[in-house]
Order: structure tokens, then sequence, then C-alpha cells
């Protein structure tokens, strides 16, 4: 039942006490506060990675070459491991890996239309490329098998090359020189997460045979059907002791075949922000329970103060019950409050600084063509975990009275009267 004579002398103690209610509940609102601010906060970070990462394909590999640094079945070491066409076709018919593409360096390349020139980064490379990379095309269309398979002399714009030397005229079946061969432009495309796209791409078997590449490779890049960090390195390991066994070299020679695994550095990243985000709930717990503390002193000093009066109470007929009440009540109620205001704050203010970041991304994203900056995102904090949050501040904040409270209720009245 709704006592309330008792809620109007919490309220004016309250009142009398104007100075001292305020500082704590500003403890409290303080921790719930700073809880929110730092959840937002790792939250944001850890959302802007992970889209960072996934501007590629997460599940992306790439694999390169170099020389032997252990000896292995009588053939020494310092041997040149060089890849050929036949070892994209061993990795891609590998279980486990879904596109694969190889890639023949052509390094920083001219090129020319009508008059205008510039130096530009050629990437050969077979249509797989296409996922590996998650390209964007803007225009046109990207390599196809057929271009390798009948050798085209294609090519694909990356935008900054288009700009560079079409200068917005139309390009899509345009011829451009490379080192003064012509190449028909099918398409131009957009690599994402970079305000630069200064490449641009060629079917690998027309650069084979046009610049004098034979059959050579000079690195792999694919994409694996591995979900888990396990999965990953198994496959990893497969593709690993395929090549070895092809180019006769000791699986475990590092410097003989260098690998880089997207999805293990992925999954490694998240890590770091899993051990980040409980250090935040350390730290953000940490100051909810100075808070706490700071509710349980002042209900001390509550209990002090008044101990004349609860000795009177108990004299004329309250119970402990009641007594035991009366602190709780008032203790629950400054939780309540400050953490409320702290949780509005708190959401409110990360709420706000999304809407910023939000706008600033858009932004980025119309001046990038499609692709922004996404280093912070959506700050924001769970509805659950920042209800919740405020219902355990509260839950604390009636434990914090309930020692002072307890304490009230075992004064006797001759002693409590006696209290100067």
């Amino acid at each position: 039942m709704f006592d309330v004579d008792k809620w109007q002398e919490i309220l004016s103690t309250i009142k009398k006490n104007k100075m001292r209610t305020f500082l704590t509940g500003f403890s409290v609102a303080w921790g719930i506060f700073m809880l929110m601010i730092l959840l937002g906060s790792g939250n944001g970070l850890s959302r802007g990675v992970a889209e960072n990462f996934k501007q590629d394909a997460v599940n992306a590999m790439w694999i390169w070459t170099g020389e032997t640094s252990i000896p292995y079945q009588g053939l020494k070491k310092g041997r040149p491991v060089r890849f050929t066409n036949s070892d994209r076709e061993l990795v891609k018919n590998l279980g486990g890996v879904d596109a694969a593409s190889g890639r023949y360096f052509m390094g920083s390349t001219q090129y020319s239309f009508e008059g205008e020139y510039g130096e530009y980064t050629t990437i050969s490379c077979h249509p797989d490329l296409k996922d590996v990379e998650q390209l964007i095309l803007d225009e046109g269309r990207f390599i196809n098998q057929v271009d390798i398979d009948k050798t085209r002399k294609v090519v694909v714009l990356g935008k900054d090359v288009y700009d560079g030397i079409f200068k917005e005229k139309e390009a899509i079946g345009e011829y451009v020189k490379i080192s003064n061969i012509p190449f028909r432009v099918i398409g131009i495309c957009r690599e994402p997460g970079s305000t630069r796209n200064r490449s641009a791409w060629i079917p690998v078997s027309t650069a084979q045979k046009v610049f004098n590449g034979s059959n050579r490779l000079h690195s792999l890049a694919i994409t694996i059907d591995g979900q888990t960090l396990a999965e990953s390195q198994q496959i990893e390991d497969k593709i690993k002791n395929s090549i070895a066994r092809k180019h006769r070299f000791d699986p475990k020679d590092d410097d003989a075949l260098g690998m880089f695994n997207k999805l293990e550095a992925y999954l490694e990243t998240m890590k770091i922000f899993q051990a980040i985000t409980i250090f935040i709930w350390i730290i953000g717990v940490g100051t909810l329970i100075a808070g706490i503390v700071g509710v349980s002193n002042i209900m001390l000093i509550v209990v002090k103060e008044r101990t004349k009066e609860i000795g009177i109470r108990k004299a004329i007929g309250a119970s402990p019950a009641s007594v035991v009440g009366l602190i709780l009540l008032e203790s629950i109620l400054i939780t309540t409050i400050a953490g409320y205001i702290g949780l509005i704050l708190g959401t409110g203010l990360m709420e706000g600084i999304n809407i910023i970041v939000e706008q600033s991304y858009e932004a980025s994203m119309a001046s990038n063509q499609g692709r922004g900056d996404s280093l912070f995102r959506n700050p924001t904090v769970d509805l659950n975990i920042a209800i919740a949050s405020t219902v355990l501040l509260i839950v604390a904040g009636a434990l914090a009275g309930y020692i002072p409270a307890k304490r009230a209720a075992r004064i006797k009245p001759i002693v409590a009267l006696r209290d100067e």
C-alpha cells in the first residue's frame, strides 16, 4: 500500500539536504553516463573496423612466392619458387577454395588517349579478382573468361585513370594505348575503401602474351570457404602443402611461400576489440561502483544524523521493518532518478554523435562515389544493455542502502535518545 506520509518525509529530507543529495545523485548519474559513453565508443570503433574489413572479401587470401631457405629432398636452399598458370588451377580445384585469380605483375605503365598521358598501375588478372577485391563497377563490365581464352586486348579503367586521360569523355568502346599498345575500354570501376583508384585491369593471358610473360604468375588472390579460424587455417595448410609438394620445398619454409589470410586477421582483430569491450565494462562498472559506494556513505551519514529521530520512532512503536524501509526507499529513489538521468544523457549523446557520424559518412560516400570512411560507425548502445545496466544500478543502490538501514533498525531507543 502506498504510504504518502513516508514519501513526504523522504522528499522533505531530500529538500533539506539539497547539496548532499545532488552530489550523491551526480556520482550515480556520472557512472551510468560514462558507461554508456564507453560502451557506445567501443561499439563504434568495433563496427567501423569490421566494416572496413568487409570492404574487401573478409575470407580473402593472397599468396606470393620467394626463395627457399631450407634444404629439401637433396635440393639446396636459395632456389626461387615461381608460379605458373597451372598453380592457379591447382589452388582453384582444392576443396575450400571459392574464387581464384592469378596476377602477372606489370607495375607502372604509360597510358595515353588523344594527347592525354599518365603513369598508372596495370593489374593483370582473372575474372575472379572482382569477387576477391570486391571491385565496384561504375560502367560497362569486368574481364570475363572469354577475354582470358581469346587473349583479348581489353582494359577496365580505375576511376582516376578514366578522369586523368578521358576528361569526362565517353570511354566505353574507345581504345587507350598501354605502353603504345591499343586496348579497348570495356569498363570503369573503383577499389573499395580507397579514395585513389589509379589502377587498371587487363586479362592475365593478354599480359603474358603481349608483354612476354609466358605462363608466369607473380601471385594468387583467392577467397576461401572458411567461417572460423580453425577452418581457415586448415584450408591455408592444404594450399601450402599442395604448392610445396609441386615445387618441392618444405611446407614450413615461410621464405619460399608468403601468405596473408584476411579472415585470420579479421578474427584476430575482432578478438582485440572483444578484449577492449571487456576492459570498457571493467572501467564502466568500476565507475558505477564508485557511485554506489557514494550512496552507501551518504546513507550512513543520514543514519548518523537521524539517530535521535529513529530512536523516537522506535520508542513510540515503529517497527524495525519500517525504519529499514524508510532508509531503503530514500536510497532507491536517489539511485533510480540519477541513474535514469545518466542513462538518458549518455544514450542521447551517443545517438547525437551517431547522427553526425552518419551524415559525415554519407557525405564521404557522395564525394567518393559510393565508398565512405567507416573507421567509426554506429556508436550506439543496445537498448536492452542500457536498461539492464540501469536496473542493476538500482538494485545495487538498494543494497548500498540496506547496510545503513539495518544499522538504523538495530539502534536501541534508549541509546538513540541519549545521542547528541
